[in-house]
């Protein structure tokens, strides 16, 4: 399916034919069950040793929920970013490209252009038809997220639009919403240092006297649009206009039937209604992104006043909880340029190569690793490991600098650097006063973390690493493959190569052991023998300074 020109940027159903037409896009006709094996399906792909590449989004168009009630509406998982060419594919640019394409739309956003007519306004739901079974909220197959720990269905691919009373500017972010009634959900507007944009305008609304605050929670925007919710921004700037920014032309907005708010006109499914500003409810549990199961805690009572959608719309669902998910490939691929710019650009710090938040198990906040190249003066190094450290103030609260032999995305090798190149008398430090920030961790508002910064670069040169050079590793490959033996799934490192220590003469040597001709290489040591030495000295050749001499 092409982008309709004449608005000028793919909607969701357009960008669903894009995946499709790439391989990205899984259709499953067989029935599902929502509530307890809808996420766990997709859940199989980060979890069952499959390689990033590999994971696709997940089309179900054939749902029933535990009761064994049908729905009409497919449901998709993992149409934004399931895998880095997902999120690629919507941002219509190569993956190296798509910070470039962030900064620039930050930079020259395009305000949205109000339209009459709208596909979200096709079907609207008000009044009686949003009361009792099968209507309303209860219409709408929502995935149960983590079954067996969960206690409702819950709204996950969100853009929650709300105004700031003050300024006018209207905020949209990700946050979940668990259904209550058919006519009500709670919403958890994240509480988090500084405060999301949404609560810091429930917060405004409450100060001002106003017992509810108008909301609209938008399923299914076009993919420039959605990629807006889980996007940090700086507070006050409307995502709209960004999302503008991003596709060139101004996104098309319509009002809603029963808010003044602006809601993307080609959303699949707007829920408009009034956020109460005074009574609280309990929500939860749930499965969080931070990789723990939420608790109750009490949150925002949303009483629904329309329901619009499209004729036939598709319900999208992030896949959260424990990374890797969709919701963590989002934030990485947003966060990682955005530390990288701020480490070499606004620090000016010299040899940082790139920086990698921890993604499984993890899920960004907690571990960062930071890349430097090897001969990077220690003062630069860390000046790297605090800038990363306190660039966000929920992550990096374990940061790790190593050079850029070492996979950051891989553990044993990130610990092999640990290992042998970090003095920890010399090359760790803790920080005192860190913020919990998101995690389960949350019992009092006044407990304290810490930071800790490790430089695990190496000091100087180091002997190679101890495994065949790469061209013979990819020779044997070769014959592994004509032999028809089991998938490789090469770790790295899976090569040896020079960590700096290494003479031109061991090489010639290696190079004569392979051709099988080692007895060459024992009639030159043969020559090189000296007495009054302990065993062990060390010898290079080629170099006369008392510990060894030859040519």
């Amino acid at each position: 399916m092409k982008t309709d020109l004449r608005r000028g940027y793919p909607d969701l159903h357009e960008h669903l034919a894009t995946l499709a037409k790439r391989g990205l896009l899984v259709t499953i006709d067989e029935p599902v069950d929502k509530d307890s094996e809808l996420h766990p399906l997709v859940r199989w792909q980060f979890v069952g040793g499959l390689d990033e590449p590999e994971r696709r989004a997940f089309l179900f168009r054939r749902i029933h929920d535990g009761r064994g009630r049908k729905y009409s509406m497919p449901v998709v998982v993992g149409a934004i970013a399931a895998n880095r060419a997902i999120y690629s594919a919507g941002m219509g640019v190569p993956v190296e490209a798509i910070q470039a394409k962030w900064d620039h739309a930050i930079a020259h956003p395009v305000a949205p252009r109000v339209v009459k007519k709208a596909e979200c306004h096709e079907v609207v739901l008000a009044g009686a038809a949003l009361k009792g079974e099968g209507r309303g909220l209860d219409m709408l197959p929502i995935p149960v997220s983590t079954p067996g720990f969960d206690s409702a269905p819950t709204l996950t691919a969100t853009n929650v639009i709300t105004r700031d009373p003050e300024t006018g500017v209207q905020n949209m972010g990700t946050y979940r919403a668990a259904l209550k009634a058919s006519d009500r959900l709670v919403v958890r507007m994240a509480t988090r240092v500084g405060g999301a944009g949404g609560y810091l305008h429930y917060l405004k609304h409450q100060k001002r006297g106003e017992k509810a605050m108008p909301c609209a929670i938008v399923l299914g925007c076009p993919p420039y649009v959605a990629f807006m919710g889980p996007q940090k921004l700086p507070i006050g700037l409307d995502e709209i206009d960004v999302a503008g920014g991003l596709a060139g032309v101004p996104i098309r907005v319509a009002k809603g039937r029963t808010v003044d708010l602006l809601v993307p006109a080609e959303s699949e499914i707007v829920i408009e209604g009034l956020i109460d500003t005074e009574w609280l409810e309990p929500e939860a549990p749930f499965g969080e992104s931070h990789g723990h199961i939420a608790l109750e805690e009490f949150n925002m009572p949303m009483r629904v006043t329309a329901i619009t959608h499209r004729r036939e719309p598709v319900i999208p669902s992030y896949l959260s909880q424990v990374a890797p998910s969709e919701s963590s490939v989002i934030k990485r691929v947003a966060y990682e340029p955005l530390f990288l710019a701020h480490l070499r650009d606004t620090l000016g710090i010299r040899g940082v190569k790139g920086v990698s938040l921890h993604e499984p198990l993890t899920g960004l906040l907690r571990v960062s690793i930071v890349t430097v190249e090897k001969g990077t003066p220690r003062t630069e190094v860390w000046r790297a490991l605090h800038g990363a450290a306190f660039f966000k103030g929920d992550c990096s609260k374990i940061t790790i600098a190593v050079n850029d032999d070492i996979d950051p995305d891989n553990a044993h090798a990130i610990l092999w650097a640990m290992a042998y190149r970090m003095n920890p008398v010399e090359d760790v430090k803790t920080l005192p006063h860190r913020g919990q920030g998101h995690g389960p961790k949350r019992e009092r508002e006044d407990d304290e973390d810490s930071t800790l910064l490790m430089d695990a670069t190496m000091k100087g040169d180091m002997p190679p690493l101890a495994l065949p050079k790469r061209e013979y590793m990819e020779r044997a490959r070769a014959i592994w493959e004509k032999l028809g033996l089991p998938k490789l799934r090469p770790q790295p490192p899976w090569y040896g190569y020079s960590l700096g220590d290494w003479l031109p003469q061991w090489d010639e040597a290696a190079l004569r052991a392979v051709a099988g001709r080692y007895l060459e290489n024992g009639k030159i040591s043969e020559k090189l023998r000296r007495n009054g030495l302990k065993p062990e000295t060390k010898f290079r050749p080629g170099e006369a300074n008392g510990k060894g001499a030859g040519s």
